[in-house]
Order: structure tokens, then C-alpha cells, then sequence
């Protein structure tokens, strides 16, 4: 599904599933595309075309934003990870309240225990950092004055700035995924079994629950523990993920293999080698030939609906199956699995 779509917006711009970018002359990323940060595999990744107006003053500021954020999302990470690993610091973080640095627990936990002068002092040096800042920037985003990713090369200082930007933009994600397993479990790290009220725990062992991310439900639409309506969004998963990996095949195959011979329509004088490969090919589909698809989907929908059984996507059809009850999860995992990768695959090309 992912992938058909893909396929479809790179043709509609390109001119083919997997046109040269280059052939896109009205990208509204051209203004900045040299600019430091655009990076693979992305390149300049503006979704909400923040950029398009071409605003010289609007970007450096929001690049710089950027790069502030992921200055102190770098430092919040380290924050997290360091008292684990070589442990705190001796002696009291406020001797007059009696609290040692021993007592202050690492992540979220430690909000409650900072003492009203040290979010005063915390306040205060942030607010010296930005006064101190808006003295002494440059007109490059993020040069304060302060030195240290720098080069008599130039190649090799726009390298060290590239990475700054790579590694800040990595630490704002970590940073939120750490706030977010600690505010869940108790720690950045914790085991996820802590977590006992858990929305996720109604379908962890269905099918598709698949590592890296487990059962993934971040709009929580399956927090109900309804039964019916998560078998059906899964046949619905399943069906998409099917028609997607026969979409994407249909892209590829005739760029390799070449087209068939003969006709298409022999009363329209349509030959296979005359329609393109791609969204070109909508406008060469002869009425009668959408009245076959649309029939044809018809006759699947309503056969579907009349020989399914209980398991979600389970037609009748027996393809991938197995004596073997593990053998034959492993295939139904792999159907899944490859159904998501071909739904954005096909949203790509």
C-alpha cells in the first residue's frame, strides 16, 4: 500500500516510479537544497513545504532552531546515560537540604527533587545562553562564536557541521523515546513487563507483532481490546499489504523482463509495447478494460466475503501453510511482514 502510493507520487512528478529527481524542475526544495543538513537518504525532507516561499531569513532561523534543539538534546541524552554507566557524582547536590547526588534518580524521576534555587540556577544559565547568544551569533545557523567543529579545510569543516546537524537531529529522537520509556516503565531503558497497564497487551501475541517495535498502535486504536473490529482492520492490513505486493510487482516486472507481445485491445490497435509502465499507463486503459478491473475486484470482494474464516485474511485459499504449527506462523509472519514493506515500497515509486 505504502509502496503503490510512493510509486504513484514519484511517477506523477518524475514521470516514472523511479525518475531522476532531477526531472522535477518545480520542486519547491530547490531553493535550499545545497544547504548543510540535507543529507541521504532523504535529501532536503520538507513534508509541509515550510520552505517552498524561498524565505532566506525564515530558514536560518528555523535551521538554527534545529540545531540549538539538537545541541541540548545531544547534552539531555548524555544526561540520561552517563550516571549509568560510571555513576554520580560524590558529596550533596544541596547541602543545606541534606540531598546527595546519590539521591537524585536518573531521568523523569529526578524532577521532583531539584530543590526551587537549583531551577532557578537551571532557569538563569538558560537564559544567559540565549542573551549571550543573540550577542555574539554570526550570519551562519548555530555559529555563536564559541569554536570547536572547525577546519582550515573546508570539505572537512562542512563535513564535522554536517554531523553535528546528523547526530542532533539522532538525540532529539532518543531523547523523546527515553522520556517516553521512562514515563512508561520508570526508566529509559526498562522492561517493557513493567509497563502493566499497558493498551498493547490485549493483542501482543497476534500475528504481525514483529521486532523492532512490537505491537505498534501509537493512536492507540486498539486499546478497547475489541476483538472484532482489530480482526478486521487486520484482514484489512493483510489485503492491502497482498494488493500492494502485486502493484509493485507490476512496476518491476515489465522494466525487466519487457512487456508482452501482441495486443491489449485488437479493436483499439493497443499493443502491451505501447502502454508505459506506470501512472502514464491510466490514460491508455480502454473503458472496457476498467469495466474487467472493476469486475474483477467485485468478484473478489464478494467471493471473499462468502468463503472467509475466522483468521483474518483466510480465504480458502492455501498458499502459505504447514503441517508444522510453527513453521506455518513463520510464513504467515513473512506475508505480513513483506505486505507492510510492499505498502511502502509502493508508496516510494
Amino acid at each position: 500500500m505504502m509502496a503503490i502510493i510512493g510509486m504513484f507520487f514519484q511517477d506523477g512528478l518524475t514521470g516514472s516510479a523511479w525518475g531522476d529527481w532531477a526531472n522535477y524542475t518545480a520542486s519547491p526544495l530547490r531553493a535550499f537544497e545545497n544547504e548543510l543538513g540535507v543529507q541521504p537518504p532523504v535529501g532536503f525532507w520538507d513534508p509541509l513545504g515550510l520552505a517552498e516561499d524561498g524565505d532566506v531569513e525564515v530558514f536560518t532561523r528555523r535551521r538554527e532552531t534545529e540545531i540549538k534543539h539538537g545541541r541540548v538534546s545531544m547534552l539531555a541524552t548524555m544526561g540520561y546515560i552517563t550516571p549509568e554507566i560510571i555513576g554520580k557524582f560524590p558529596g550533596y547536590l544541596s547541602p543545606s537540604k541534606g540531598l546527595a547526588f546519590e539521591d537524585v534518580p536518573n531521568g523523569l524521576a529526578a524532577i521532583s527533587k531539584v530543590p526551587p534555587l537549583g531551577w532557578a540556577q537551571i532557569v538563569f544559565y538558560g537564559a544567559y545562553c540565549e542573551i549571550n547568544g543573540a550577542n555574539t551569533r554570526s550570519e551562519a545557523p548555530g555559529d555563536f562564536g564559541f569554536k570547536v567543529l572547525t577546519s582550515p579545510d573546508p570539505e572537512q569543516r562542512k563535513n564535522k557541521l554536517q554531523a553535528e546537524i546528523a547526530n542532533g537531529r539522532l538525540a532529539m529522537m532518543a531523547i523523546i523515546g527515553m522520556f517516553f520509556q521512562d514515563g512508561l516503565t520508570g526508566s529509559a531503558w526498562g522492561d517493557w513487563a513493567n509497563y502493566t497497564a499497558s493498551p498493547l497487551r490485549a493483542f501482543e501475541n497476534e500475528l504481525g507483532v514483529q521486532p523492532p517495535v512490537g505491537f505498534w498502535d501509537p493512536l492507540g486504536l486498539a486499546e478497547d481490546g475489541d476483538v472484532e473490529v482489530f480482526t478486521r482492520r487486520r484482514e484489512t492490513e493483510i489485503k492491502h499489504g497482498r494488493v500492494s505486493m502485486l502493484a509493485t510487482m507490476g512496476y518491476i516486472t515489465p522494466e525487466i523482463i519487457g512487456k508482452f507481445p501482441g495486443y491489449l485491445s485488437p479493436s483499439k490497435g493497443l499493443a502491451f509495447e505501447d502502454v508505459p509502465n506506470g501512472l502514464a499507463a491510466i490514460s491508455k486503459v480502454p473503458p472496457l478494460g476498467w469495466a474487467q478491473i472493476v469486475f474483477y475486484g467485485a468478484y473478489c470482494e464478494i467471493n471473499g466475503a462468502n468463503t472467509r474464516s475466522e483468521a483474518p485474511g483466510d480465504f480458502g485459499f492455501k498458499v502459505l501453510t504447514s503441517p508444522d504449527p510453527e513453521q506455518r506462523k513463520n510464513k504467515l509472519q513473512a506475508e505480513i511482514a513483506n505486505g507492510r514493506l510492499a505498502m511502502m515500497a509502493i508508496i516510494g515509486m
